[in-house]
């Protein structure tokens, strides 16, 4: 929504007979608000592809339940892990912790810049070549990198910090496992992103990922235990029934 009043300065200058043609990737309510106000006398809505976001089924999704705490020390050795020569985009929610986290893997010998809002055109194009190139193997964004970037050899992407949106989860981890290759995408989840757990279990289960116990718990839904579901009807009553 960053270039809504440009694009309503440019409407404002054009006449009102006008024939109107309004493409969006998404579908959020505010984008339906504007092709309705835009597009005038009942416009007709085509939708090519599903309107249902999903995760590309090559995408490895490994969500790490933790306190808030634990993320730096985590990153860190994250990092040393899969460090294997690809490139790494790793998300986080504000700017600030964008170039605090490119700092802190910049001071642990990890070549690493970051990319937000607040840079100018010129330092994000920059940015972008210095990445793509593979000159630097570690990119920190906001959700400014989450759509539109189109970086076919990310390896590994990190959510430092869980979207604000849940559909924003599925753009940002389809940043790799692009042009049929495979991905591995990493996930610190904490109990701030509570309200997300239900929903993000639904994603997870589509693709038959490995969900932890510890996010079933967060969304109070039952762990699934091979065929059979248990439920905890108390302190020491539990009903085992089969899935269908």
């Amino acid at each position: 929504m960053g270039f809504e009043p440009q694009i309503r300065r440019i409407v404002s200058q054009i006449r009102p007979d006008r024939q109107t043609l309004m493409w969006s990737a998404t579908w959020p309510r505010e984008v339906q608000r504007l092709a309705l106000e835009f597009c005038r006398e009942d416009p007709c809505h085509i939708v090519i592809g599903s309107q249902d976001l999903s995760v590309n089924g090559r995408i490895r999704q490994n969500i790490e339940v933790m306190d808030g705490y634990m993320k730096r020390p985590r990153i860190t050795k994250l990092i040393d892990n899969v460090m294997d020569g690809s490139k790494i985009l790793i998300f986080t929610q504000t700017k600030r912790g964008a170039d605090q986290l490119s700092q802190l893997l910049s001071s642990n010998g990890c070549d690493a810049l970051s990319i937000h809002g607040d840079k100018t055109q010129s330092q994000r194009d920059f940015i972008m070549k210095q990445f793509k190139s593979g000159r630097v193997k570690i990119l920190v964004a906001t959700d400014l990198a989450a759509r539109g970037l189109d970086v076919a050899d990310i390896r590994y992407v990190i959510n430092y910090d869980f979207p604000m949106h849940i559909e924003d989860y599925i753009h940002r981890v389809g940043r790799t496992g692009r042009a049929g290759k495979d991905g591995d995408s990493y996930t610190f989840f904490t109990n701030e992103d509570s309200k997300f757990a239900y929903r993000l279990i639904d994603i997870l289960e589509e693709t038959d990922q490995n969900i932890p116990d510890e996010l079933y718990r967060i969304a109070r839904r039952p762990i699934p235990i091979g065929k059979y579901i248990i439920l905890n009807l108390g302190w020491d009553i539990f009903s085992l029934y089969r899935v269908p």
